[in-house]
């Protein structure tokens, strides 16, 4: 199997992600924030790196490792993201910027120096990013205004990567789910109906079919995982 970058791998959906994918057969190399390697498996398919990811420099670094190290690389997954709530009269100016920085630039800046060398690459590349359901609807997303606006930011992302990859075999695929069911969410929200949310690990089959070989056949693809709610 091919190798894969994956950033985020040591948040609530990475973990599960990452043992998906080193099930699915994958190597990956795994850019982990200050906490580092966390509960990450000790597996000789997983390479871990500490990466500050809203700092460009430290992200090209990151990406130029990887190819060097893995020749075969083949998609990036980007699972980093954070959450915030507050209406558009609620925000201001640095609450917003958290949040792009949170949900974009870590996406950003490693799609900006891999898209090249994907492009440059005869096989092409894929793109794994998180969306959200307030990304794609102001209405569901007016109570968090940054957020929302942040995760819209992703979706327009994924089409300009499409467009740079259309006929040179570079996609963008995003994930959209609706609440996950991590043990944090579930701390957060004690009164929600959990079974109505996604499990994390429905996510991970999610993004590993859109790394099989027919996920690689499908363009512009937006994948909705909603559940009940």
């Amino acid at each position: 199997m091919a190798s894969l970058i994956i950033t985020g791998a040591n948040g609530n959906l990475g973990l599960t992600v990452v043992n998906r994918l080193l099930k699915d057969g994958y190597k990956l190399v795994a850019a982990a924030g200050p906490v580092g390697a966390g509960n990450l498996p000790d597996d000789k398919n997983l390479m871990i790196k500490e990466v500050d990811l809203l700092k460009e420099e430290d992200a090209q670094k990151f990406v130029d490792l990887s190819i060097e190290s893995h020749p075969d690389l083949q998609a990036a997954v980007l699972l980093v993201g954070g959450f915030a709530m507050g209406s558009l009269m609620d925000t201001d100016k640095a609450g917003l910027e958290k949040m792009i920085d949170l949900n974009f630039h870590t996406a950003y800046n490693i799609v900006r120096p891999l898209l090249k060398h994907f492009l440059d690459h005869p096989g092409g590349g894929q793109f794994i990013l998180i969306g959200s359901r307030p990304g794609l609807n102001a209405e569901a997303g007016k109570d968090f205004f940054a957020y929302s606006l942040s995760k819209a930011m992703i979706f327009k992302l994924a089409e300009f990567i499409n467009a740079e990859g259309k006929d040179r075999g570079v996609t963008a695929t995003v994930i959209v789910p609706s609440t996950i069911d991590t043990e944090a969410n579930r701390k957060a929200m004690p009164g929600a109906d959990f079974s109505k949310w996604v499990p994390a690990e429905n996510i991970a089959d999610a993004i590993s079919f859109s790394l099989s070989e027919t996920g690689q056949m499908l363009r512009e693809n937006i994948i909705k995982i909603y559940n009940k709610s």
